[in-house]
């Protein structure tokens, strides 16, 4: 992925991507049963991260035509340690992150995710920037 640029045409760390909005990540994760990719939402404030989800639905016709498929979309969601948030996402199950044989399956599920998830956030950062 490196040298795949942003859809601005800047350099980024695709593995640790930076949406540069507070309370907004961009989530990879895999484990032994499934890989997710997500988009996160962990604003302290809950009435705030409402806001922000509700945002996030008045793109969603954009985003389900960048991305090109239906996501999961869930304005309460319980992390890993079991703080609400809410996330936006897409997973894919039966893969494993040490079979290497599942790794090509991997990179094929995540690279077109967040290389769409980079062009639509370039086109909807400034409404997130002034909205938080």
């Amino acid at each position: 992925m490196k040298p795949v640029p942003s859809a601005g045409g800047y350099s980024v760390n695709w593995i640790n991507y930076k949406t540069g909005v507070k309370g907004i990540f961009f989530k990879m994760d895999v484990d032994t049963k499934k890989a997710v990719i997500s988009i996160q939402l962990n604003h302290t404030d809950a009435d705030v991260r409402h806001l922000i989800f509700n945002q996030f639905e008045e793109f969603r016709l954009m985003f389900t035509g960048i991305v090109n498929e239906n996501w999961d979309w869930s304005p309460d969601f319980p992390d890993e340690f079991g703080k609400e948030i809410s996330q936006i996402s897409a997973s894919l199950q039966g893969v494993n992150i040490y079979n290497q044989q599942h790794w090509p399956e991997l990179i094929s599920f995540f690279k077109p995710r967040i290389i769409a998830l980079d062009e639509f956030w370039d086109n909807v950062k400034p409404v997130f920037e002034d909205l938080v």
